[in-house]
């Protein structure tokens, strides 16, 4: 399984993305978390403590390993667009609750189709991710669609995209569908979070087709409690967890 999740900002991608991985690891799968998101929080989702989070730097910030890999420099503006990158998942990556999280961050400059060296580095990372074929592989995306504009994650398996009952949130389920097929991904499906009760799981049904629609993940204090605590979801809300158990079972198939 190789799914990068995506979504508007605050919809809980992160919520879905820690959740999904740690019940993987439960299953005893070898997982591989990535975040690629610029106000990164996947650990925090995870359960990481503090004290490992706070030695992570996004590998988009290493400098000196970026213009080592590429070749790109102060004093050269020619680069490799095919950097080695095969041992940054296992060096780089931080293991607790038996997921490996990787920091990547996002390209922090620049527009869509950014070719830049930090942007080649990332894109080859996470292409070497989908490659990666006895891992189960979830890319915390950053909100928005900058990152499709750039075919940052073209080599993943689909999409996941976090909705809320709501306008704005399907109208972003619509446009990542169209441009992941641009990038040749084919499969975009859908889990509703925040859902209140059957008039939301009515109008997700009403917008959404059926056979994009993951399930639903009901509006949950105990999510918003863990999230204060600075917790996983996994550890605070076991009703939380089932609904994402059922969703993990659908992608699966």
């Amino acid at each position: 399984m190789k799914i990068a999740i995506t979504g508007k900002g605050g919809v809980g991608k992160t919520t879905f993305a820690a959740t999904l991985a740690r019940i993987c690891a439960e299953e005893g799968r070898t997982v591989l978390a990535a975040d690629v998101d610029p106000d990164a929080n996947l650990g925090l989702a995870l359960g990481f403590p503090e004290d490992i989070l706070d030695t992570i730097i996004p590998i988009s910030r290493m400098r000196k390993l970026i213009e080592e890999r590429t070749g790109a420099g102060a004093d050269n503006t020619f680069y490799t667009l095919n950097p080695k990158v095969d041992d940054i998942p296992d060096t780089y990556s931080k293991t607790y609750n038996g997921v490996k999280l990787l920091t990547l961050g996002t390209v922090e400059t620049g527009g869509g189709g950014c070719v830049c060296p930090e942007h080649v580095m990332l894109k080859r990372i996470l292409n070497y991710l989908s490659l990666r074929s006895k891992d189960v592989v979830i890319m915390d995306m950053e909100a928005g669609l900058e990152h499709l504009g750039r075919g940052t994650c073209e080599g993943v398996d689909q999409f996941v995209v976090v909705i809320e009952p709501g306008a704005r949130s399907v109208q972003t389920y619509k446009n990542v569908k169209r441009l992941a097929m641009d990038l040749g991904v084919k499969r975009v499906r859908v889990v509703a979070n925040k859902v209140r009760g059957p008039e939301d799981e009515e109008f997700v049904r009403s917008k959404i087709p059926a056979e994009d629609l993951l399930g639903f993940i009901h509006y949950n204090t105990d999510v918003i409690d863990a999230d204060r605590q600075g917790r996983s979801p996994y550890d605070i809300s076991r009703e939380a967890t089932e609904e994402i158990r059922k969703i993990k079972e659908l992608l699966e198939k």
